[in-house]
């Protein structure tokens, strides 16, 4: 079942959006397939190139992707448990230039993000139906458990269709698909 709007709050709406389907469990798994394969064709130096107007190293959105779906993840789990603690936001532009510090390579990047996937779909799969609709604080709006699937599967879309228009020789978009960051 699809989030309800008093659900998460609008900045998340456009994730959620990306994700028509209502089967949300299906969508984590079809990109734990599609996801990791698309990156495999990234070579190590397109992963180093910024692409204006970008201002992002292709390493650094498949950095923060995974950052994301860490993140995402514990706070899924934590309020599926019933924490009612208020999570804060995180800056992901912090995140991003903290990653060039010690990057790891194309191969590591791409493992941790499909280990990351694995757990959080096992999490999802095996919740009690009592826990998709309890809600807890997060980046101070109220957020639901049913939320956060839809918001792990939607983050992984936008920044995946950005991707795919970077590389143009590695997806079947065409130009005139790839619009504004």
């Amino acid at each position: 079942m699809r989030p309800s709007q008093d659900e998460y709050s609008d900045f998340f709406a456009g994730y959620i959006s990306l994700v028509p389907e209502n089967d949300v469990l299906n969508v984590l798994e079809q990109q734990l397939v599609e996801i990791p394969a698309y990156w495999h064709e990234i070579s190590e130096s397109e992963a180093t190139a910024v692409h204006s107007p970008y201002t992002w190293k292709i390493r650094q959105v498949l950095d923060h992707l995974v950052d994301g779906e860490r993140i995402f993840g514990s706070r899924l789990l934590r309020i599926a448990r019933g924490d009612t603690t208020p999570l804060p936001g995180f800056d992901e532009h912090f995140f991003a230039e903290a990653s060039e510090e010690r990057p790891a390579p194309l191969a590591d990047i791409i493992e941790s993000f499909e280990s990351l996937r694995r757990a959080n779909i096992l999490l999802i799969r095996n919740l009690p139906a009592a826990a998709w609709s309890r809600m807890g604080i997060m980046s101070g709006s109220p957020t639901s458990v049913r939320a956060l699937a839809f918001i792990l599967a939607g983050h992984i879309r936008h920044h995946d269709a950005i991707l795919r228009c970077r590389l143009p020789h590695l997806a079947d978009h065409a130009e005139s698909e790839c619009g504004n960051p």
